[in-house]
């Protein structure tokens, strides 16, 4: 389930006075099963490339390819792409609008003309996914739940549809700190478990870090930064800085110890690694 965007552009308001260029010949290829974090401050053009993914919005200019398919051609019917590829929203709970968890989940199945056995299975298994007992939970009203509940049921909306890419756009947001981690914890066994091409848009660097194979960095309607966690980070810090990002704290960290003299890795992205370095050190002080 590759996805290739070449030379995409996009712009607000084409032909208007206050006409704005959101994507600027935007060109990148995300590869089957991969895990992308997508990051950059607000205007940076990530949620617009996103809605461009499963055909929300079409271009100004520039092609996007989903399995081979060109799903910037108008003569193509994006039914099927739309199957294939889940997006998640911010606030995705403001979305729920069903009296019980169950119709709320079922309502995507059951606009592809399945069973209902097979609608019925989808649900029970995505709630499964999302870690909502389907027994004590579909008959529950969603707006009873907390908030970090809530986001579970809009996600396992989406799973419901068996897509094989799931774009998630801050899923995170305005969740406490233990629904955040709930959330991104989900995210990963989703990845892990069902095989799918993630891409997570989150301003949290600690987190990309941690989760994402690859990092794309948007800046002003361009890919600024393209690679690993480790390429990404660690070669680009004052880079970063200078267009309003963080660095993850653990990477700042160490660099503030390499400056105070500390023989430590300047690549170090994680607290384990972190917990490592730190160790080896304590143990080379014992030695002397």
């Amino acid at each position: 389930m590759s996805i290739i965007v070449k030379n995409l552009t996009y712009i607000y308001d084409e032909g208007m006075p206050f006409a704005s260029k959101a994507l600027d010949n935007v060109t990148l290829e995300i590869k089957d099963r991969d895990f992308v974090g997508l990051i950059g401050h607000t205007g940076s053009g990530k949620s617009t490339l996103i809605q461009h993914l499963n055909g929300l919005i079409k271009p100004s200019s520039g092609e996007i390819y989903i399995n081979n398919f060109n799903i910037t051609d108008p003569k193509l019917n994006l039914t099927e792409i739309r199957k294939r590829v889940g997006v998640v929203f911010q606030y995705p709970e403001y979305q729920l609008f069903e009296e019980t968890i169950e119709k709320d989940i079922a309502f995507g199945p059951s606009n592809l003309e399945l069973e209902q056995s097979e609608i019925d299975k989808r649900v029970k298994e995505s709630m499964e996914a999302v870690g909502l007992n389907y027994e004590e939970f579909r008959s529950k009203s969603p707006f009873e739940l907390s908030g970090g509940q809530k986001r579970r049921v809009a996600i396992a909306g989406v799973i419901a549809m068996k897509p094989e890419v799931l774009i998630l756009d801050e899923p995170t947001a305005g969740l406490d700190p233990g629904g955040r981690d709930e959330i991104f914890e989900l995210i990963k066994k989703l990845h892990r478990e069902n095989n799918m091409t993630i891409i997570l848009s989150s301003h949290s660097m600690d987190d990309m870090a941690k989760l994402a194979k690859t990092i794309i960095v948007m800046n002003k309607g361009n890919i600024e930064f393209m690679g690993t966690p480790r390429e990404v980070f660690n070669s680009n810090t004052d880079r970063l800085k200078e267009i309003g990002l963080d660095i993850p704290q653990i990477l700042e960290l160490a660099i503030k110890l390499r400056e105070q003299g500390f023989d430590i890795r300047g690549d170090i992205l994680t607290i384990e690694e972190a917990k490592e370095e730190i160790l080896k050190i304590m143990r080379g002080r014992k030695k002397c």
